[in-house]
């Protein structure tokens, strides 16, 4: 039998394994996907209820939408999306997530099919989905054009894709590397590679040749003042997000 060919890159697995542990410690190696997280949220749900065509004032406006969360993690976003009503198939190639994400899950009264799994041993499955989240994963992936095209294989015909990344460039080698990792101690050091980021450009390149269409991009900026990040229509320089959606 055949195995579905995978872009995962197993050092980058391992990183994310050795810190399984501290997905949901706000103070732990986690902390900066716990800052972005609302700003995260933020944007995923407003993009879901435009294209959806859903009322985000309701108390679960996903219902009956089914949502991948691919490079889950600890359930971060798999949980809110769980309770705003999506049926939600969390997947992540670090086994040692999983785990941890079920057990926040069931003690947080929610259900959430968490499987260590790989997007193209889903694509070769047959699976389908309404939205696909892509958050902060391209930038670990061996071969980013493959991930994507099995991310779009996982879409159902109008479906939505929200991705993001970081950008390639001095600034984002000074924040999201030497900052991060170096003095704010925020990440593991070695945790990002600076070569394997991906420009906005290049991103929808890449998507558009996964067979996509781009339809939004934004910026996620980090205030240090305020220690806050808000999304920025403009300021796409470190940290941004696109959503492309299924022709």
């Amino acid at each position: 039998m055949q195995t579905a060919q995978t872009t995962v890159d197993p050092s980058e697995v391992a990183k994310f394994e050795a810190m399984a542990a501290e997905w949901w410690d706000p103070k732990g190696k986690f902390k900066p996907l716990h800052l972005m997280n609302p700003c995260r949220l933020d944007y995923i749900t407003r993009q879901i209820a435009s294209e959806f065509n859903r009322d985000l004032s309701t108390d679960r406006p996903f219902e009956g939408l089914r949502l991948l969360d691919i490079g889950c993690g600890g359930g971060l976003l798999s949980e809110p999306m769980a309770r705003l009503g999506a049926t939600v198939v969390g997947a992540d190639a670090a086994a040692g997530n999983i785990p941890v994400a079920q057990v926040h899950a069931e003690q947080s009264g929610l259900e959430i099919d968490y499987r260590n799994v790989t997007a193209e041993a889903l694509a070769e499955a047959g699976e389908q989905f309404d939205v696909v989240l892509n958050m902060e994963v391209v930038e670990h992936v061996a071969d980013p054009q493959a991930y994507l095209t099995a991310c779009q294989q996982l879409l159902k015909p109008g479906g939505l894709m929200v991705c993001s990344t970081i950008n390639r460039n001095p600034k984002s080698f000074a924040m999201a590397i030497v900052g991060a990792e170096y003095i704010m101690r925020w990440l593991p050091k070695g945790t990002h590679e600076w070569h394997k980021f991906i420009t906005p450009d290049e991103l929808v390149s890449l998507i558009q040749n996964a067979g996509l269409e781009p339809v939004d991009r934004k910026g996620f900026v980090f205030n240090p003042v305020s220690w806050q990040w808000k999304i920025s229509d403009r300021d796409l320089s470190v940290n941004y997000v696109t959503a492309s959606v299924k022709p």
